[in-house]
């Protein structure tokens, strides 16, 4: 199969559907995701030291990460279900079995400040052989995250996908078998380099779309019945996705345009995130609005490279001093655009940034939800939202009668 590849690779890549274009090439939200879970495991480890980590899935520092990673839908959605806790089954045994907690987390910890291949081998290892019952492969999607060009991510589909192109029977659930499918796809990654990517995110989603039939490779193609509806199936259902997809960027980029207009409207620099800058919205590109660069801030480069990533910032006009911050957010992580919030306000207290979420009036309850958790309140950023409708609504009144960047607490709400 490794000879017939170059054109299965070329179909991926061609088709505008596929996981390489809507989730691997040009996608801001994966971009951010990175940080965000490297930060969830980050606290993971700090939980599980002070013995504050629960015994249960639901309310951890684990479920932010995995909730991360799912929103990731092209490849990922369903990543949680295997860190859910089922009682009856005592699976996965690292809430009440304290020693296997202390032990995962050891292995984050490590994973984190690894900087190689045979380290990370080593962590396997060593996690494995302790026997963790529940706990398999599916932390390699947790992997992937801190070491894109290292590990690749481990799902169903995948594994389905490389036991159909290579006529392999790789089992779902064990590292070694995780292992010896990694050492293949090591190999084809750097044979195909030119024309995959070094991040095993490329040609884990060719192995995704060929598992859940989305492509079918060569002489697979519509064996039976079976595979030709299943085939367009996944098209059409894929289809519907990307149009929601689509749907939603458009929301997303109208909502940073009436930011960036009030936001000049009052006198302020402005700025989008680096990667939205050619985003379009009635005909005109949102660089047009913006400072042609960030300006320089007095912080750390990791936390500056974050602040660049915010949806929207107001700057007092001639300086570097952050006046106001705002993260749209449409179906993502709200967790996720708090912490970016909440690094900017950390980094430069002295700012006395005024920080908001943009949201879908559909995700109120679960914006309040969010900014309602201890580990918020206590953090002491004070963060307010508003709601589309209401920036939609009075967007003109904002630019027409609004004298200061304060205008915007007229409309923003807070829990």
């Amino acid at each position: 199969m490794s000879a017939a590849l170059p054109p299965l690779i070329q179909q991926y890549k061609a088709d505008s559907e596929s996981v390489y274009n809507t989730w691997f090439i040009n996608n801001e939200e994966r971009l951010k995701a990175f940080r965000s879970i490297r930060r969830g495991v980050q606290q993971v480890v700090k939980d599980i030291k002070a013995c504050s980590f629960g015994n249960d899935f639901k309310g951890t520092s684990l479920e932010f990460v995995l909730s991360v990673i799912s929103e990731q839908k092209q490849v990922f959605q369903g990543a949680a279900h295997p860190f859910y806790w089922k009682p009856k089954l005592r699976i996965p045994d690292i809430y009440e079995h304290e020693d296997n907690k202390r032990a995962f987390g050891q292995f984050l910890e490590s994973c984190l400040a690894a900087t190689t291949e045979q380290q990370l081998l080593k962590e396997i290892d060593i996690l494995d052989r302790r026997k963790i019952k529940g706990l398999g492969p599916a932390v390699a999607s947790i992997l992937y995250f801190l070491h894109p060009t290292l590990m690749p991510p481990c799902n169903t589909a995948i594994v389905n996908g490389f036991n159909a192109l290579f006529g392999e029977k790789i089992k779902l659930g064990s590292w070694s078998e995780y292992l010896r499918m990694r050492d293949r796809l090591r190999d084809l990654n750097q044979e195909h380099r030119l024309h995959l990517s070094l991040d095993y995110g490329a040609l884990s989603g060719l192995l995704f779309d060929v598992g859940v039939k989305k492509m079918i490779a060569g002489d697979q193609q519509f064996a039976t019945d079976e595979d030709r509806d299943k085939y367009q199936q996944q098209a059409q259902k894929r289809h519907k996705e990307v149009q929601t997809e689509a749907q939603e960027e458009n929301q997303h980029t109208e909502m940073q345009h009436h930011l960036l207009r009030v936001g000049k409207a009052l006198g302020c620099d402005v700025t989008t995130a680096i990667n939205d800058r050619n985003r379009l919205c009635g005909g005109q590109k949102l660089s047009f609005l913006c400072l042609d660069q960030h300006p320089e801030l007095p912080v750390p480069a990791e936390v500056a490279s974050t602040i660049r990533l915010i949806d929207i910032v107001w700057f007092a006009p001639g300086t570097n001093r952050v006046v106001a911050a705002f993260e749209v957010e449409k179906s993502t992580s709200i967790y996720s655009g708090i912490l970016r919030l909440t690094d900017l306000a950390f980094s430069m207290p002295e700012h006395e940034t005024a920080l908001y979420l943009v949201v879908p009036d559909a995700r109120e309850k679960e914006v309040q939800a969010q900014l309602s958790r201890p580990a918020i309140r206590a953090a002491g950023a004070t963060i307010r939202y508003i709601l589309f409708s209401e920036l939609r609504q009075h967007c003109e009144a904002l630019c027409k009668f609004g004298d200061s960047p304060a205008a915007m607490l007229k409309i923003a709400r807070s829990v």
